[in-house]
């Protein structure tokens, strides 16, 4: 025989204990419990008294049968270990909680499009009702997947192609203030260490980087490939610090520049006397990175607040309108970029 426990391990209230405490039936508790509306505002209090005295949490599945919902959502997403994707899992997370929903997570077992079917082929197993796509890559647009009927959906970070609601912060800004910062300053042109090709958002960073240049009629210099982590940003800034004439770089995000830092340090090149560096995500560390980090601001807690607002809406039946919802940036300007040596 199973006993119920809570979360701290002591065994948790019961809906007799609700009903005594009340002084009402247990059949009146469970209507409580499940929003029925034949019980009088009075008996209501005091039952709804007694579940909070107590603690006493209401079964999710038998209120699910009654109103047919789950009050959950489904994340699918490609990584855990981004910056970016963490905290907008827990803006998710937050924004669910407080509408009183949970969130299931459904991680991809691979960035491919067998991984995509595979994340999308668990999702009609759960009990969900709607689901938060965050995945960054171009797989999303090919893969032949398909949803279960009728499931709301909003999609974070992509091209705004698919069928569904997009939200995402506006790359493109944010990558054309980084460039121009540094063009003020007074460099000739921008070098740039971009994010892995498979990316959306390394991918519009890099098109308006380049787009800013060839509107301010700059010579557009060959691109440094990365993959977001300091190592491939550290295996670009060894090139880069032993280039004298490049002196200004946008790296695609903070940990690619931390690693730019890191290879200027150890070859002697300074920051920003000799070489300005501009990141990108705003991350909780860099205004400790030495020099201080300017870099592009996200506010990734709105954008899980927008996709959960989003989806919420759906789920009480507002029409679906597949379009791209852009959260504004702005540029933090720290110690690391500066004018060029003369």
């Amino acid at each position: 025989m199973t006993t119920d426990l809570s979360a701290t391990g002591r065994r948790a209230p019961s809906m007799a204990a609700v009903a005594d405490a009340a002084g009402v039936s247990m059949q009146t508790v469970s209507r409580v419990a499940r929003g029925f509306d034949n019980v009088s505002p009075d008996t209501r209090d005091r039952v709804q008294q007694a579940m909070a005295s107590l603690g006493y949490r209401p079964n999710r599945a038998a209120r699910a049968l009654r109103s047919g919902r789950f009050r959950t959502i489904g994340v699918i997403m490609f990584t855990l270990a981004s910056f970016g994707n963490m905290r907008t899992l827990e803006a998710i997370a937050d924004a669910a909680g407080a509408a009183d929903f949970t969130i299931t997570l459904l991680p991809m077992a691979s960035r491919t499009e067998e991984g995509v079917r595979s994340a999308f082929s668990r999702l009609h197993e759960q009990a969900v009702d709607g689901v938060v796509i965050i995945i960054e890559s171009h797989v999303i647009d090919t893969a032949e997947v398909a949803l279960p009927d009728g499931v709301p959906m909003v999609v974070i970070d992509s091209t705004g192609t698919t069928e569904h609601p997009a939200i995402d912060t506006d790359q493109n800004d944010g990558a054309r203030l980084a460039t121009q910062h540094l063009l003020d300053l007074g460099h000739d042109t921008v070098w740039h260490v971009a994010g892995p090709s498979s990316s959306y958002s390394a991918a519009r960073r890099l098109a308006a980087w380049r787009t800013t240049l060839e509107r301010a009629d700059r010579v557009v210099p060959p691109v440094f490939h990365g993959d977001w982590n300091t190592s491939s940003g550290y295996r670009a800034g060894l090139e880069i610090a032993r280039r004298p004439e490049i002196t200004a770089v946008f790296a695609a995000n903070d940990q690619t520049a931390l690693g730019i830092l890191r290879a200027c340090h150890e070859l002697g090149r300074t920051v920003p006397d000799s070489l300005s560096v501009v990141g990108f995500d705003d991350s909780p560390e860099s205004d400790s990175f030495w020099p201080p980090l300017t870099t592009v601001h996200q506010s990734f807690d709105e954008v899980g607040r927008r996709a959960v607002s989003n989806l919420l809406a759906q789920i009480e039946g507002a029409p679906v309108v597949a379009t791209t919802d852009l959260v504004p940036v702005r540029l933090v300007v720290r110690a690391s970029t500066a004018a060029p040596p003369r």
